[in-house]
């Protein structure tokens, strides 16, 4: 479940058909006729997985780390390809500089978990009166690393590196960013081909799901027609947030009961996953009739996206990007800086397994672009009381600066081009 989720979906549409009433439009979507575009995906292959592997060990060898510890999520996908889920009972991966590889699980999950481990790994089991920190500790002794130096990815839980540093009392611990990091910014070819279907998929859900929509229908009626379109093209639906009118005002939305009404800004945020990796798009448009304040902003967040994209180039500082936005919108009369009316979020998250990854486009981030990395595009224009405009395409950098994954809007009136 993705941060956007559980503040709902409200509807929208633009042009919308007339036939069924708008609970028994979502209760039976039209999906009828909908290709699937998650055919051809590629997996991510064993031949990749083993690259990452040598490359992790590559960078803990520049960073003087002799083994890096990696919790269940996606970073334990992107290295061993283990499906797993977080809980109190740790399922883990310690990998070496040399590329050696142990996994911690309890032992009656043991082949559960090999079913999705791809790569050569000492499988370690600990029962449930035994401390599975204690079996990592042993493992990293017998090859020598008891007063090594141990990354930790930087979402592992607290009591793993606790116990860790409890089990190797002469090892050092340190930070693993740089090393998991430095592997996941910079996607593949391979990542990317999969991110495009996912994006490609979102956006014929889109386009599938608006003209089925009706005054009257709710978030959860939207979110029904979307998530539809989305399965039966292949993709996984992740996230799906559509807001109506004062509730696009706040980026994650509100709690309060909504309904498709004329006149009123709809916003659509929504992503799905094929083989683990993610889009993340969004569109805001008007049921009905747009009023001329409303296309001024619209077209103002337009500009706003456009020039996060052109000062998004190799070699720039992450921030930048985003200061280059806020700049403009001061020119307008927002802000200054995170204030409201304006934008009150980051310009950009990064993507790829998961909807939110390192780095971000926000001010004061350093690291550099370099081809490879991924972004969303999305500095949303909020007017608390009011509305919100958000337009979110997502890119890659490459070798002569950043790729739209998805077309953005061209105009309020056909925000799907």
């Amino acid at each position: 479940m993705q941060r956007r989720t559980f503040m709902g979906i409200a509807g929208a549409g633009i042009g919308m058909a007339a036939a069924l009433p708008a609970s028994l439009k979502a209760a039976a979507p039209d999906d009828a006729g909908l290709p699937d575009l998650a055919a051809k995906a590629v997996p991510i292959s064993r031949e990749e997985r083993q690259q990452r592997v040598a490359r992790a060990g590559a960078l803990m060898r520049a960073q003087d780390i002799d083994a890096v510890l990696v919790e269940a999520g996606s970073s334990l996908v992107y290295f061993t390809g283990i499906q797993w889920w977080r809980s109190e009972r740790l399922t883990a991966a310690i990998i070496t500089r040399e590329g050696e590889i142990a996994v911690i699980t309890p032992f009656f999950e043991e082949p559960s978990v090999r079913e999705t481990l791809v790569l050569d790994a000492e499988v370690l089991t600990w029962n449930e009166d035994e401390d599975p920190l204690a079996a990592i500790g042993a493992w990293l002794g017998r090859r020598g690393l008891g007063k090594g130096r141990i990354g930790i990815e930087e979402t592992v839980r607290y009591f793993a590196v606790d116990g860790l540093q409890h089990a190797l009392p002469d090892a050092t611990i340190v930070n693993g960013a740089p090393v998991v990091r430095g592997c996941r910014m910079i996607k593949s070819p391979a990542e990317l081909a999969l991110m495009q279907i996912a994006t490609d998929i979102t956006m014929a859900a889109y386009r599938h799901a608006v003209p089925q929509v009706e005054r009257g229908m709710t978030p959860r009626d939207i979110g029904a027609l979307i998530n539809a379109a989305t399965r039966k093209m292949g993709g996984s639906p992740e996230f799906e947030l559509v807001l109506l009118g004062e509730a696009a005002a706040y980026p994650h939305g509100s709690g309060k009961p909504q309904e498709v009404r004329e006149g009123e800004v709809v916003l659509l945020d929504c992503g799905c996953t094929v083989h683990g990796y993610q889009s993340d798009i969004s569109r805001t448009f008007v049921f009905g009739e747009a009023t001329p304040r409303q296309r001024m902003v619209w077209n103002q967040m337009r500009k706003g996206q456009q020039i996060a994209f052109e000062a998004a180039q190799v070699g720039v500082p992450a921030g930048t990007v985003d200061d280059a936005v806020r700049a403009y919108y001061q020119t307008l009369g927002y802000g200054p800086g995170y204030k409201l009316p304006g934008t009150s979020h980051r310009t950009g998250h990064g993507i790829g397994l998961d909807g939110h990854e390192p780095v971000n486009l926000v001010h004061g981030e350093k690291t550099p672009l370099a081809p490879g990395m991924c972004f969303s595009d999305e500095p949303g224009i909020y007017i608390p009381g009011e509305f919100g405009i958000r337009l979110e395409d997502c890119f890659h950098m490459t070798e002569s600066g950043p790729r739209w994954f998805s077309t953005p809007a061209p105009s309020i009136d056909n925000v799907f081009g």
